[in-house]
């Protein structure tokens, strides 16, 4: 756990939940906080049922938060596209086609929530308590909002690594039908200036020096397919050698198939 992160809350109803999630990440609670206080990197601030993650510092960015109700995710579940998209052709959504996905990347669990939109159901896998604890409370809200509650029932979630959770499937029902993979992308000095999202991440989680490994447990594990979203331009991750691919402007989809999903 990431020693330069405090967890704090911003109105009387926060309060409970910083407690008891200051206690389950075993990190400092603050009664009083200063955004410009630069003391912790990392604020995780829990207010009003919700919880963001928010950077310290005069010319910090935005906060960063799972929300499955409102901006981009809204927006896309109304004008994305459907099942024209190239995540939907890259799981394998077709006709009545709906395949069960085990996204062990979730990060923030966009691409999770486009799938269960579709008519995916999807567990998602995360193994930062931190960024686990925003998506925690993201679905938590989406159960509560009235429009996406139906899609938020397809949507589970689990603190856990992923390579060790993959391995620890067992029985054949446990296997996960797709397999998704979005593995964070070393970054150069010349794109260090991301978004905010990536930089939190970097911050929080680290680039996923473990690729390889996790691509080989999915392998193992998935009963039809594992996909990869990769940047349009990086190379393939180390290893077997993709099926095919999907491309699009700025990212790809590198496509593992093991048999055929019907």
């Amino acid at each position: 756990m990431p020693a330069d992160i405090a967890v704090c809350y911003a109105d009387e109803a926060g309060q409970d939940d910083a407690r008891s999630l200051a206690l389950r990440l075993g990190l400092p609670l603050l009664d009083a906080y200063d955004l410009r206080d630069e003391q912790f990197l990392q604020l995780l601030i829990c207010e009003s049922g919700t919880r963001r993650l928010q950077q310290t510092g005069r010319k910090a960015p935005g906060p960063v938060l799972a929300d499955f109700v409102s901006g981009a995710v809204a927006h896309r579940r109304k004008f994305g596209g459907g099942k024209g998209q190239m995540i939907a052709k890259a799981v394998g959504i077709k006709g009545a086609v709906r395949p069960k996905v085990a996204d062990v990347t979730a990060g923030l669990g966009r691409d999770s929530f486009v799938l269960a939109t579709l008519g995916c159901e999807v567990q998602m896998v995360e193994r930062s308590p931190i960024i686990h604890a925003l998506l925690e409370s993201g679905l938590q809200q989406a159960q509560q909002d009235p429009e996406v509650a139906d899609i938020a029932t397809r949507m589970s979630l689990v603190n856990a690594d992923s390579i060790s959770w993959l391995t620890g499937l067992s029985a054949d029902a446990e296997r996960p039908q797709v397999i998704y993979v979005d593995p964070m992308f070393p970054h150069t000095d010349k794109s260090a200036l991301v978004k905010k999202e990536m930089r939190v991440f970097r911050d929080v989680v680290g680039d996923d020096q473990d690729s390889a490994a996790l691509l080989d447990a999915a392998l193992q594990r998935a009963e039809y397919r594992v996909v990869v979203k990769r940047p349009r331009k990086a190379p393939a991750i180390a290893g077997q050698a993709p099926s095919y691919q999907l491309n699009g402007k700025s990212s790809r989809y590198d496509i593992y198939t093991l048999k055929s999903l019907t």
